[in-house]
């Protein structure tokens, strides 16, 4: 837990999505070292199974097979549980079209690989304190 936060602040929960095992390896030790805790899903569809009203941070790739990371987003912000939940689109793609459908799909941010452990996780506390790209 994260000493800055007190005793009785309870950790905030991120869910990752992302297809490659090593990248969410990574991300979970970053965020958890940091004091959160944090749901793993390989790919969107995985994640719509475990999104919940608890999840705080939804952190996603967007290319992934049987439900990409924007058809995710889509599928969060009209969904029943937790649709305004922030999202981050962590990915290596940059194009600003495909920045651009992020966005239009209701992303909060988009945080291209590689990354360098403070990114993400001043990315992370950005979105979850509801601050928009």
């Amino acid at each position: 837990m994260n000493p800055e936060w007190g005793e009785d602040r309870l950790a905030e929960k991120v869910l990752i999505v992302d297809d490659s095992v090593s990248m969410r390896q990574m991300e979970r030790m970053i965020l958890t070292q940091a004091g959160y805790e944090v749901v793993e899903a390989s790919d969107g569809k995985d994640a719509l199974s475990k999104l919940s009203a608890d999840i705080s941070v939804v952190v996603t790739d967007l290319n992934m097979p049987n439900m990409n990371g924007v058809e995710l987003v889509e599928a969060i912000r009209a969904g029943d549980v937790n649709r305004s939940v922030p999202i981050l689109i962590l990915t290596t793609e940059s194009e600003s079209e495909k920045k651009r459908q992020g966005k239009e799909a209701g992303a909060t941010a988009w945080l291209t690989k590689p990354f360098e452990q403070h990114q993400l996780l001043k990315a992370v506390r950005k979105i979850s304190e509801k601050v928009r790209f």
